[in-house]
């Protein structure tokens, strides 16, 4: 059963799942959010596909339908594996994913359970992967999309499920 929402979003549609979402209430904040989620996808030094694993896993873990179904067009282009992605909320050792795709989702486990320090093994091997650059737009896309996540369902109304859909990243 769907969950009642706690808030409407705006009466008015304009496609921009952003800005149609309870969050466009706010409207003088939605263009800085947009800016930020523009810069997390086309400016850092991460590829799409690997924001995208990241994104999916944290939506995992909340628990945000939306943000479970959603797969953004830039990813997809980027080369999403669509069976990968369909397996992000299962083991990640489990054969499916490659060592870099691997640690990408560790990542996301530890900044969502263990945000400290990771042990030394799992800091040389992201080192070893990953710029210093890499690992700051990583941890700040994270924040990002947990926090939209955590806001989407704590605001409710969300459908007990949805079908994957693809969808531009909202510009």
């Amino acid at each position: 059963m769907a969950k009642a929402a706690r808030v409407s979003p705006p009466d008015s549609s304009t496609g921009n799942l952003i800005r149609d979402s309870a969050m466009g209430l706010v409207a003088e904040t939605i263009d800085h959010y947009v800016a930020l989620t523009l810069a997390i996808w086309d400016k850092g030094p991460l590829g799409a596909a690997d924001i995208e694993l990241a994104r999916l896993r944290s939506a995992h873990h909340v628990g945000c339908v939306v943000c479970k179904a959603v797969r953004y067009d830039v990813a997809v282009a980027d080369g999403l594996d669509e069976r990968q992605a369909s397996r992000i909320g299962d083991d990640i050792s489990a054969g499916d994913f490659s060592p870099r795709q691997q640690l990408i989702l560790q990542f996301v486990d530890l900044y969502l359970h263990s945000p400290g320090l990771p042990e030394k093994s799992m800091q040389r091997a992201l080192d070893a992967e990953f710029s210093s650059e890499e690992q700051a737009h990583l941890a700040l896309a994270l924040a990002y999309f947990n926090s939209s996540s955590r806001c989407a369902v704590a605001l409710g109304g969300m459908p007990d499920s949805l079908p994957r859909f693809e969808m531009p990243v909202p510009r």
